[in-house]
């Protein structure tokens, strides 16, 4: 039980990030998404054995995590929570390339290992940024963002709702494990069986609750458009924002910075 009320303050903790009042926050949503989706796209476009051009990339988050005030510690947890599934995917690929690419010192370093390498750093870089757009934005308004540039309404609403409805499967899930452990003892109700009939009936409560809360929304007036408080608009502060991380991903996108700052310092220091 204190895990799941422990995971459903974690997934809440988001919005909570997203409420506050910061330079990062009170830009355009658009502005977010599209700087967001062009960093993710630049990011998976470099080469397969990339690693030194991908970590100039790695100004972005931490440009975003000053700038809106946000934890570091947090979004290191939810990283390291997350990269046993990218470790599986990329462990293979030592054993599956073993071309030599490079030497340090002694040590000869294979294009599998580099590759793996490309990988995990995309993973802690495309991740940290979704995460850090959700705390920036607010997830109501990236997908209200994501309607405006032309996405369809449909896609928009059920990922709205799917993300909305997490919360109603969480709370549901935490009033079951208080009740069985209120009602269990010396290890009963613990087994498979009791297992498979909380899973089943944990389905059932959240469609009719679901359900309740659909009809109270159409009571309200909701007819399938996601509104936010506040206007959006497109002014100098979001100009120059997209205008300035574009330019920083096309350059460290075409050039090997760290390389090139390398080379530079070998060649000053002979």
């Amino acid at each position: 039980m204190p895990a799941i009320d422990t995971g459903f303050y974690d997934i809440s903790h988001l919005d909570t990030l997203a409420a506050q009042d910061s330079v990062i926050h009170r830009l355009d949503p658009r502005a977010k998404v599209l700087t967001t989706l062009c960093f993710v796209l630049a990011v998976v476009s470099c080469d397969s054995h990339a690693v030194s051009q991908l970590m100039p990339f790695f100004f972005f988050p931490l440009f975003l995590i000053v700038l809106g005030n946000l934890p570091v510690l947090y979004f290191c947890k939810k990283l390291i929570l997350l990269s046993p599934f990218v470790l599986f995917i990329g462990i293979f690929n030592p054993f599956l390339d073993r071309t030599v690419m490079l030497h340090i010192g002694p040590m000869a370093v294979s294009g599998g290992w580099l590759s793996f390498f490309s990988i995990f750093l995309r993973f802690i870089l495309t991740v940290s940024v979704a995460f850090l757009l959700v705390a920036t934005t607010g997830f109501t308004a990236v997908c209200m963002a994501l309607e405006k540039l032309g996405a369809p309404k449909v896609f928009t609403v059920q990922l709205l709702f799917l993300y909305r409805y997490i919360f109603v499967l969480v709370d549901e899930g935490v009033r079951m494990v208080r009740a069985r452990a209120l009602r269990c003892f010396n290890g009963r109700g613990t087994g498979l069986h009791a297992f498979s009939q909380l899973i089943g009936s944990l389905l059932l409560r959240t469609l009719d609750r679901a359900q309740r809360i659909h009809m109270a929304m159409q009571c309200r007036g909701f007819r399938g458009d996601i509104r936010l408080n506040r206007q959006l608009r497109i002014g100098r502060p979001e100009i120059l924002f997209m205008a300035g991380n574009l330019l920083f991903f096309l350059l460290v996108r075409i050039y090997n910075v760290p390389q090139l700052l390398g080379t530079f310092l070998l060649e000053r220091s002979l």
